[in-house]
């Protein structure tokens, strides 16, 4: 969602359950339940496919170091 927020330049953007299952390779009940621990953190707001993400410092919290070694790297390339 952080990646998708960075190159989007919006709080707000369609992303479906099932698709991110399929980019995460999990099943989509997985995703489900990860979305709802973080609207229930008050991270983001789901629904319909469409994110909200209004604690992005939060969400940056919740999310692993992967987010972050990604982040340089394309702020690497594109620069």
């Amino acid at each position: 969602m952080l990646l998708t927020q960075d190159r989007i330049g919006t709080d707000k953007f369609l992303l479906t359950q099932e698709f991110l299952a399929q980019m995460l390779g999990v099943r989509r009940a997985s995703i489900s339940a990860v979305a709802g621990v973080l609207q229930r953190a008050e991270v983001i707001r789901y629904g319909r496919g469409q994110v909200t993400v209004i604690d992005r410092a939060g969400l940056e919290a919740a999310s692993c170091v992967c987010y972050s070694v990604l982040r340089e790297g394309f702020d690497r390339l594109l620069t």
